[in-house]
C-alpha cells in the first residue's frame, strides 16, 4: 500500500502558464479530509513517486475543443467569395484566412478542431484536411471536417451556427471535452486561447464572450455587450445592418452601477461548457438556429452565468473588401520586422501575425520552387513562393505563389493572389495548341497595377491600365471580369483581361 505523504509547502503558481492540469474527484475527497490547518497549496505526493503538483483543471489538450466555422451564406467579400468561402481566402502570399484561427488553436495547446463548412466549401474541405494533419498528428489531435448533411431527421442544411453545433453534438460530444470554443474561420488576430479558459474556469462561468476592449468605427456585427463591474454580461444586443437596434437581448436580472457598466463589441468568440451548450440547444432552445441572436441573450435572461473577456490585440473581422486590402497592406508595414518572439519587439507587436517565432502560423506544406526575380526592383512587399518576376517595379504589394510578372510592369500597393498552376500545365491539361495570341496567367508586359486585388488565376494582358482612372467608389463590371469596391479594383479568379485594357 502505498502511503500518502505531505510534502514541504509549495506554492502552486495559479498565473503560469497553461496547460491546465485537472483534479480528479477522489483527490478532492482526500484533501477534505486534511486538518484545516495545512496550506491548500500543499503538493501531496508518495515516498516512491517523483513529487507532482495536485493538478487544478483538466489538461487543455483534451477537455477543449474547438469549433471552427467556415462562414455564413452572405459575405461582404464577394466576387473573392463566389467560388470559395471566406475561410479559404487566399491572405498574405502564402496563407489562407483560416489558417490564423487554426493556428491559434494549436499554438494554445487546443488539438481537437471541428471545422462545420456548408457554402462554397470545397476549397476549404481540401484545405483543411491537408495542411493540419501532420501538424497534429504528433499532438494526438486532428482537424475534422463536418461539412453539411441531410438525415432522416433533418431533411435541410444547416439553418445557423446553433443548428449546426446542435445536429453535430453526436459528433462533438465523442471525446470527453468540457468546453466547447467556438470560432468563425474568416478573422485575423493571434491570440492566447489559454488566458481565455483560465478566465473562464477561474470565474465558473457558464459562457464567456470574447469583447473588444474599444469601440470600432464599423461595429462588428457580434452584438454588444453591456458588462457590470463584476465583468459579467447583463444585458446583450444585436444591431441590424443600418445600426438601428432590434429586439434581440437578453437581460439579466443582477444587480449593477450602471454608473461603472461598460459597453463592449463582441467579437463573435464563445466558450461555453458542454454540458451548457446541451441543455440549452436540446432542452431551452430546441428550435434556435443562431448563437448570437437567440442563445447567447437567452442563456442570460435565463439567469446563466454570462462572462466577458476582454481582448485589446490587434483583430480584422474581414466584413469587407476594403478590410481585406487593408490586412493584407499591414502584413507589408510588419513585415520588416525580424522572425523573434513578439515579448521582444516594440510596442503593438500583437499586429504582427505572421512573424512571431513562438506562435507560428501553420498553412499547408508545398514543395514549390524559390521565387525567381530577373533585375527586378521590389520595395516593401511580401513576396510568396515559386513565383517567376521578370524586369518590373514592385512597390508595396503582396505577391502570391507561382505569380509571373513579365518585364516592365509597375505595380504599387496591390494583392496580387498568384496561380494554381504554372502556364505549361495548363496548356497540356486544356488540350489547346499554344499560340502567341493566348494570354497566359499572370501580369503582362508593361501593365501598371494600383491599389488593386487581383484574384487566383487572372490572365492580365500587356500594355494593360488597372488604376481606377476615374476615381469610382462602387462599380459592378462583372460580366468584364472586375468589380469596384470602395474605390479597390478586383479582378476576378481565371478573369481574362485584354491587351490595352483600361480599368
Amino acid at each position: 500500500m502505498v502511503t500518502l505523504q505531505l510534502s514541504c509547502p509549495i506554492i502552486v503558481k495559479p498565473q503560469a502558464k497553461l496547460p491546465i492540469l485537472g483534479l480528479a474527484r477522489n483527490q478532492q475527497k482526500h484533501l477534505s479530509k486534511l486538518p484545516s490547518s495545512f496550506p491548500a497549496s500543499l503538493y501531496i505526493c508518495s515516498s516512491q513517486e517523483p513529487h507532482y503538483p495536485i493538478p487544478l483543471f483538466p489538461p487543455v489538450d483534451q477537455s477543449v475543443a474547438a469549433v471552427v466555422f467556415g462562414d455564413g451564406s452572405e459575405s461582404r467579400l464577394y466576387p473573392l467569395t463566389k467560388r470559395r468561402s471566406e475561410g479559404a481566402i487566399p491572405l498574405a502570399a502564402n496563407y489562407r484566412l483560416v489558417d490564423a484561427v487554426v493556428s491559434n488553436c494549436i499554438n494554445s495547446n487546443i488539438n481537437k478542431i471541428y471545422a462545420l463548412t456548408q457554402f462554397n466549401s470545397t476549397s476549404l474541405n481540401l484545405h483543411l484536411s491537408r495542411a493540419f494533419t501532420g501538424i497534429l498528428r504528433g499532438k494526438d489531435g486532428f482537424v475534422e471536417v463536418i461539412a453539411a448533411y441531410q438525415s432522416l431527421e433533418d431533411q435541410d442544411w444547416f439553418q445557423g451556427n446553433a443548428d449546426a453545433i446542435r445536429r453535430c453534438l453526436w459528433v462533438l460530444e465523442e471525446y470527453p471535452v468540457t468546453e466547447f470554443l467556438i470560432l468563425p474561420g474568416h478573422h485575423l488576430y493571434k491570440m492566447d486561447y489559454q488566458r481565455l479558459i483560465e478566465a473562464h474556469r477561474n470565474n465558473k462561468a457558464d459562457i464567456t464572450i470574447v469583447a473588444l476592449n474599444a469601440i470600432r468605427d464599423k461595429h462588428p456585427g457580434f452584438g454588444f455587450l453591456r458588462v457590470n463591474p463584476a465583468n459579467q454580461v447583463i444585458e446583450f444586443s444585436m444591431k441590424s445592418e443600418r445600426e438601428t437596434i432590434t429586439s434581440i437581448s437578453g437581460k439579466s436580472s443582477r444587480k449593477s452601477d450602471s454608473v461603472a457598466s461598460g459597453n463592449f463589441p463582441s467579437m463573435g468568440i464563445y466558450l461555453i461548457n458542454r454540458d451548457t451548450m446541451s441543455r440549452l440547444l436540446k432542452e431551452y432552445l430546441p428550435e434556435a438556429t443562431d448563437l448570437g441572436s437567440e442563445v447567447i441573450p437567452a442563456a442570460i435572461s435565463i439567469g446563466m452565468k454570462v462572462e466577458a473577456y476582454l481582448f485589446d490585440g490587434y483583430w480584422e473581422d474581414m466584413r469587407s473588401i476594403e478590410a481585406f486590402y487593408h490586412a493584407n497592406m499591414e502584413c507589408i508595414k510588419r513585415s520588416n520586422m525580424r522572425y523573434k518572439s513578439v515579448a521582444k519587439l516594440p510596442e503593438r507587436a500583437e499586429r504582427i501575425i505572421f512573424y512571431d517565432r513562438d506562435c507560428p502560423v501553420y498553412t499547408m506544406p508545398r514543395c514549390l520552387p524559390p521565387t525567381m526575380i530577373r533585375e527586378a526592383v521590389i520595395r516593401d512587399s511580401v513576396v510568396g513562393d515559386g513565383c517567376i518576376i521578370n524586369r518590373c517595379k514592385i512597390k508595396g504589394t503582396i505577391i502570391g505563389m507561382r505569380t509571373r510578372i513579365g518585364d516592365g510592369a509597375v505595380i504599387e500597393d496591390s494583392v496580387i493572389m498568384g496561380a494554381d498552376f504554372y502556364q505549361e500545365e495548363d496548356i497540356q491539361s486544356s488540350g489547346k495548341c499554344i499560340n502567341h495570341k493566348a494570354i497566359p496567367v499572370g501580369i503582362g508586359e508593361d501593365t501598371q497595377i494600383k491599389k488593386a486585388v487581383i484574384d487566383k488565376n487572372a490572365r492580365i494582358g500587356k500594355n494593360v491600365l488597372i488604376i481606377n482612372k476615374d476615381g469610382v467608389q462602387e462599380g459592378d463590371r462583372e460580366a468584364n471580369g472586375y468589380i469596384i469596391s470602395e474605390g479597390i479594383v478586383v479582378i476576378l479568379h481565371g478573369a481574362e483581361i485584354a491587351d490595352g485594357s483600361i480599368i
